[in-house]
Parts: structure tokens; sequence; C-alpha cells
């Protein structure tokens, strides 16, 4: 069941539900408007191996403003810290801002129940768009979770800024796995 955007202000003031800085009028009818970073991350030219750490090179808003080039992925970040050990949050960019041709999630929207910090964004624009640093660009929503809860605490736990792919450091336990499920069996 989806939390009411006043379920969402109580859930805060009880800090069973973190976000910070915290705007009221941020919140919605069944969700809380989160806003944009000035700093984005985008991968350097070349194949993305997922086996392997990937170069970015770091972009900065220039007075506090971007241009997106189309058909090119940014990852970007919140200004706030979000997250919640009680609730499973998920986001979607504002209709407004999809209505512009622009992706905010690409097929990651779930975020995990006792992750929180500054969440990237995997923002993707169709054609050239202009960003601002503190336009309220997401909605976040808080879903109360059934069964019992298994809290988050991976490699993005405490982001405080866009943070690229770490898939490499789960091909790497993927393979000292079966490298030694391997070794096992030839005993």
């Amino acid at each position: 069941m989806i939390l009411t955007g006043n379920q969402i202000t109580e859930e805060v003031g009880k800090a069973r539900i973190i976000i910070d800085p915290f705007d009221e009028s941020c919140v919605n009818p069944n969700s809380y408007n989160f806003t944009l970073s000035d700093t984005l991350l985008v991968y350097e030219e070349g194949v993305i191996d997922t086996k392997s750490e990937n170069p970015t090179r770091m972009i900065k808003m220039v007075n506090g403003e971007l241009v997106l080039k189309p058909w090119t992925l940014y990852l970007a970040a919140t200004r706030e810290r979000i997250g919640s050990h009680y609730f499973a949050p998920t986001y979607a960019a504002r209709s407004s801002v999809a209505r512009l041709g622009m992706f905010i999630n690409l097929s990651a929207p779930l975020g995990d129940i006792g992750f929180v910090g500054k969440w990237t964004l995997q923002l993707f624009a169709i054609h050239p768009i202009r960003v601002y640093e503190g336009m309220r660009i997401g909605q976040m929503m808080f879903w109360q979770p059934s069964g019992e809860r298994m809290i988050y605490d991976g490699k993005y736990q405490n982001a405080t800024g866009p943070m690229k792919s770490q898939i490499y450091k789960d091909m790497a336990k993927y393979k000292e796995a079966n490298v030694t499920k391997l070794a096992s069996s030839e005993a």
C-alpha cells in the first residue's frame, strides 16, 4: 500500500522516513518532489565493461544550469538525502519533466528498505534540455512492506552524490563464488 502525502509528512516527523532537507511544499497527494543537485557524471567514451570499474568524468553546472545533450546518459543526484528503514521507496520523473522528453530513471525505480542517501538519477534526454540546480525533477513514493524487513547495507549506502555503477564488484564476487564451487566439486 502506498503512503499518502500526509502520511509521508507524519513519518518524517517520527524519523521513520528520512528526507533531509524536508520542504513541506514538496509533499504531493502520494509522493514527495525531490530536487536536482549541481553535480553529474558521464561515462568516458568507449565500451562499458560490466567486469571493470568504468571511468567517468564529473560535470558541474555553470551558474546553476546545464544543457543535456540528446542520447547521453548523465548520472545525477538528488539534493536531498532520502530513505527509510520502514518503507520501500520508489521514484519516477514528475509528469511535467517526462512531457519534455526527459527520463530521470531508465530502469531502476525501486530502492531498498534501509538505503539512506542521495539518490543517483539516470538522466536521459531525447532532445537538448536545459536543467537547473534545485529544480523539482522527480517524486519519491513510499510503500508499506509485507513480511519481515531485510535492511539494505550495500555498496551504495550513504551516497553523497551521483554514483557510477559498481556492478563490477558483483561480477568479481560471482566469479570468486564459482571458482570456490568448482574447486570443492573437484575435490
